[in-house]
């Protein structure tokens, strides 16, 4: 049977390459007759593919983002250029993956110079093909893969017409991981659907009780998980949730914090055109009316400690009010609900000393107004620090990408159980970068 080989040296199927990774071997030819031939192309390839419905069939899209060609000596070849029969025939090679790509990677219309710059990196493998490498699930769906392979082909002599049919060829796929720095928080806004930095909802003891307060749950983005180029996690993460409770009545207590639980969401952006934004901001999804797109959502739970054990402590924030007064600003203050009453409960006689001066009508003014009680407001906070424990043993987590036709983004799913006489969850969606060093 003839055949065209390609041997990478080292080379095992779950080996991961990366930025500035070497790839050297040969390509191997065997034929059952004597073939003429002109040229052997060797070419480093890296595309990604979409799938999108259309009209009537299913539209697919190819962009072909790396193709680098290896000069073969002249001396490799037979000298007769005849690949003769039962002879295999070796031409070695030799690549490097770059860091990034060339501008004419990505030549269409971008709406700034940061999609650009993305646009330029290189996205890693990802699809089921990849699947079949990683030996675990990538998260992705079939609509949406990028792949990387050696490809090799035998050309035939240019014809009557010019043209150069190709003989033989031969492909191997292999997997690349590239380096990705962390990167800045997302600066969310109003307008950016995805994402949810605050939940709050009014604690009731009952359905018909009166009110206990308000409770408030926010977070940051955390710092961005960092993987070792074989795929592995190479640092702790941790989100921090801060809990704010404003009671309606001085007696209200916090409620009691009794889970806490996560999941991460990788969300795959695939689109039949160009992407020229981001698709992670705002809203694209509903932008995208006139263009074939779409986006694939799947989750993985995490997980988490027994973080049930989050203590309250109490603020005071302090307005003082009154005709004549100066203009103080808000202010809080740490303290414990036996200080925060004794220090309400000293205020106005001490504000009564200060300010007694003569007996004018401005001076009694003010100190009638200097007498009035000073309205003190307490609340409670709680901080929970939730550990981000990726599964990957089960999972293969790729980098936050984003290129022409494909992008890779996670969002960490937080939900917060408490107990004030009913059980109330509160949920967030805050970004999360997974990065590779």
């Amino acid at each position: 049977k003839s055949d065209v080989r390609i041997h990478i040296k080292h080379h095992y199927k779950s080996k991961t390459y990366t930025c500035g990774s070497r790839l050297e071997g040969n390509v191997v030819i065997t034929t059952t007759k004597d073939v003429a031939f002109d040229t052997v192309e060797i070419l480093l390839i890296g595309s990604s593919r979409t799938r999108t419905e259309g009209y009537s069939t299913p539209h697919e899209s190819v962009h072909t983002f790396l193709k680098l060609s290896m000069p073969v000596d002249t001396a490799s070849y037979p000298t007769s250029r005849v690949l003769e029969a039962g002879q295999a025939s070796a031409i070695p090679f030799h690549f490097v993956i770059p860091d990034f790509l060339t501008l004419s990677a990505c030549h269409h219309k971008v709406d700034s110079d940061h999609v650009r710059n993305h646009h330029l990196c290189l996205p890693p493998s990802m699809g089921w093909w990849a699947r079949e490498n990683w030996e675990k699930d990538d998260l992705a769906p079939h609509m949406a893969e990028v792949e990387y392979s050696i490809k090799a082909r035998v050309v035939a002599r240019p014809d009557a017409s010019g043209r150069r049919p190709k003989l033989m060829e031969g492909a191997k796929a292999i997997q690349v991981l590239p380096v990705f720095a962390e990167e800045a928080p997302l600066n969310i806004g109003s307008r950016d659907s995805l994402y949810r930095m605050a939940k709050s909802k009014t604690l009731r003891k009952g359905l018909i009780s009166g009110k206990l307060g308000k409770l408030t749950v926010s977070g940051q983005q955390p710092r961005a998980i960092m993987l070792r180029p074989d795929g592995r996690v190479a640092n702790d993460a941790m989100a921090q949730l801060d809990l704010r409770f404003e009671p309606a009545s001085g007696d209200a207590q916090p409620p009691k914090v009794t889970g806490v639980s996560a999941k991460i969401t990788a969300h795959t952006y695939y689109s039949a055109s160009a992407i020229n934004d981001i698709p992670n901001t705002g809203d694209w999804m509903r932008a995208g009316t006139t263009d074939r797109r779409g986006v694939y959502s799947t989750s993985v739970a995490l997980r988490t400690p027994n973080l049930t054990n989050a203590p309250w402590g109490s603020h005071r924030v302090r307005r003082d009010s009154g005709y004549g007064s100066e203009p103080s600003p808000t202010s809080s203050v740490s303290c414990s609900s036996d200080e925060c009453d004794d220090a309400e409960a000293s205020r106005p006689l001490n504000a009564q000393r200060r300010r007694r001066s003569s007996g004018t009508l401005a001076n009694l003014l003010h100190q009638k107004t200097a007498a009035t009680p000073t309205a003190v407001t307490l609340y409670h906070m709680a901080a929970i620090q939730l550990p981000i424990d990726l599964p990957t043993d089960k999972r293969t987590f790729v980098p936050s990408f984003h290129s022409c036709i494909v992008s890779r983004i996670y969002t960490l799913h937080v939900t917060v159980r408490v107990d004030a006489g009913t059980n109330t969850t509160l949920s967030l969606d805050l970004p999360l970068q997974i990065g590779v060093e």
